[in-house]
């Protein structure tokens, strides 16, 4: 139990640059907090006191805002960064070196009894407020945007961002040393920049046609990222 104890504060340590001490870790990590005292309801839970078990969990929901049912099962090294709103549901499986945000949810889609929710792979990173939904399995190393709803699997090593998710095969790979990236301003908006895409080749197809452009109104592609106003009502 011990060594679980050091291996949570070391998680936080090592994942959080506002992390100034151990100690600080110990007294004011609700995230942490919350893995502790599912240690315990999930201890109670597989020696049959399911009652205490679930008193325990909710005991430690009020006191971290972090809902995680008995019988999920959490692997070593994970680390809840600001914790509050965190829901990880009871066939949840979540593997080494897992970092997660607020208000993420492990959930499930349906009401049926089995496996209802997310196995996540090893250093995966879920962003704030994304929500993994059903019994889909997130591939090691991979990354989910912040606000992502994922529902179908996701392969190792991929990038998810978007509702519904979308996969991104990265480029390059992430070494499994490597520190978590979580910026989220360097993830794309597939959509809007499909569309970028799209304006851009028929405004230059306009502009090579000169006369031939299509009557009616036009709007411009966006410039240094930035749409102008007279291309709308504003």
């Amino acid at each position: 139990m011990l060594a679980a104890w050091r291996c949570d504060v070391r998680a936080a340590m090592d994942r959080d640059p506002a992390a100034c001490s151990a100690l600080t870790v110990i007294l004011c990590y609700p995230g942490v907090h919350a893995i502790w005292g599912h240690r315990l309801s999930r201890w109670l839970w597989h020696r049959d006191a399911r009652l205490l078990a679930r008193l325990a969990a909710e005991v430690t929901r009020m006191l971290t805002g972090v809902d995680i049912h008995p019988a999920a099962s959490l692997g070593p090294g994970l680390f809840i960064d600001h914790a509050t709103g965190v829901v990880i549901g009871e066939t949840a499986e979540i593997g080494a070196d897992v970092t997660i945000y607020q208000g993420v949810t492990l959930g499930g889609v349906s009401t049926e009894t089995g496996k209802r929710h997310p196995t996540l792979g090893d250093r995966v990173i879920i962003g704030s407020g994304a929500k993994v939904l059903g019994p889909i399995h997130v591939g090691d190393d991979s990354r989910i945007g912040a606000n992502a709803v994922v529902v179908k699997p996701v392969p190792a090593g991929s990038v998810v961002v978007g509702v519904p998710g979308q996969v991104i095969a990265r480029s390059r790979p992430r070494e499994a040393t490597a520190l978590p990236r979580t910026d989220d301003a360097l993830l794309p908006d597939l959509i809007a920049e499909s569309l970028e895409t799209l304006f851009r080749r028929v405004d230059r197809l306009e502009s090579l046609a000169g006369d031939g452009r299509l009557p009616g109104r036009v709007i411009h592609p966006p410039e240094a990222g930035v749409w102008h106003g007279e291309d709308f009502s504003i």
